[in-house]
C-alpha cells in the first residue's frame, strides 16, 4: 500500500514537468512581412542583435566620436610636462570620456529624438530607426573628415565619384577609417603646438646647466617646476580643454 502511495505522489510530481516539456516553446526566429515589402524580425532576434551591437560599443566610442582626438592631445600634454604618470591613465580616460559626452551631446540628442524615441513609441521599424540614428552621426563625422583622407580610402576601395555625391551615399565602411585618420592628424597637429612652449623651457634649462658645467644634473629635474608654474599661470587646463571642445564646432 505504501508503495502505491509513493508511486502516486511521484506521478503527480512528474505531471507538471511532462506538461512543460510537451508545451511548445517560443519561436527562435519569426519573420513577419510588412506592408511596404520589408520584413520585421521577432523580438528575440532584435534583442540578440542589440546585445551584439553593445559588444561593439567601446570600439564605436573610440573610433566614431571625439574621444580619439581628446585622449591623444591629453597624453601628449602629459608627456610635454614630464610628469610621468601624473595625471594617471584613469584620470585622463575619465576626463576624455566626459568631454566626449559634452562634445557629442547635440549629436546624441538628435539620434535619440529622430531614431530611438520613435522606435520606442513603435511608430517606426527597427530598420528605419537604425537609418535615422545613423544620419546625425554621419553628418558629424563628415564635418570632421578631410576630403583628401576620404578620397584616399575611396580610391583604395575603387569607388567612383558618382557613387559618393551625397552624404547619405557615403558608407560607414569608408567613412570610419577616413574619420579616424583625420582625427589622428588633427590630434598630432594640436599636440605639436602644445609641445613647443615646454620644449623651449627644456632647451633654456639645458643651456644654462651646460654653461654652468652641471652636465651631470638632469635638465628634467630643474625644468619640471618651471613648466608646471607656466602651465598653472596661463590656466593651461582650461585653455587645453576649451580649445579641444571648440575645435569640433569651428
Amino acid at each position: 500500500m505504501k508503495r502505491l502511495w509513493v508511486a502516486g505522489i511521484l506521478l503527480l510530481c512528474m505531471l507538471p514537468a511532462a506538461t512543460a516539456v510537451a508545451a511548445p516553446g517560443m519561436a527562435a526566429i519569426t519573420v513577419t512581412p510588412s506592408s511596404n515589402g520589408g520584413e520585421t524580425w521577432s523580438l528575440s532576434i532584435q534583442v540578440l542583435a542589440m546585445m551584439t551591437a553593445l559588444s561593439l560599443l567601446p570600439a564605436a566610442l573610440i573610433s566614431m566620436t571625439s574621444f580619439t582626438r581628446i585622449i591623444i592631445v591629453l597624453a601628449i600634454l602629459r608627456q610635454a610636462l614630464g610628469t610621468a604618470q601624473t595625471p594617471s591613465n584613469q584620470i585622463l580616460i575619465g576626463l576624455s570620456l566626459f568631454l566626449t559626452l559634452f562634445v557629442m551631446s547635440p549629436v546624441f540628442g538628435k539620434i535619440y529624438n529622430e531614431g530611438i524615441k520613435p522606435y520606442l513609441e513603435e511608430t517606426i521599424t527597427p530598420g528605419e530607426a537604425l537609418q535615422k540614428s545613423a544620419s546625425p552621426l554621419r553628418s558629424f563625422m563628415l564635418e570632421q573628415t578631410r576630403e583628401t583622407d576620404l578620397g584616399m580610402f575611396a580610391d583604395i576601395a575603387h569607388y567612383e565619384q558618382d557613387d559618393l555625391k551625397t552624404p547619405e551615399s557615403v558608407p560607414f565602411s569608408l567613412l570610419v577609417p577616413a574619420y579616424v585618420t583625420s582625427e589622428l592628424k588633427t590630434a598630432f597637429q594640436i599636440g605639436f603646438l602644445v609641445l613647443i612652449p615646454f620644449l623651449v623651457i627644456d632647451l633654456v634649462v639645458a643651456s644654462v646647466l651646460m654653461s654652468m658645467g652641471m652636465m651631470m644634473l638632469s635638465p628634467m629635474i630643474i625644468s619640471l617646476p618651471f613648466k608646471i608654474m607656466l602651465f598653472v599661470l596661463v590656466d593651461g587646463w582650461a585653455l587645453i580643454i576649451g580649445t579641444l571642445a571648440s575645435s569640433f564646432y569651428v
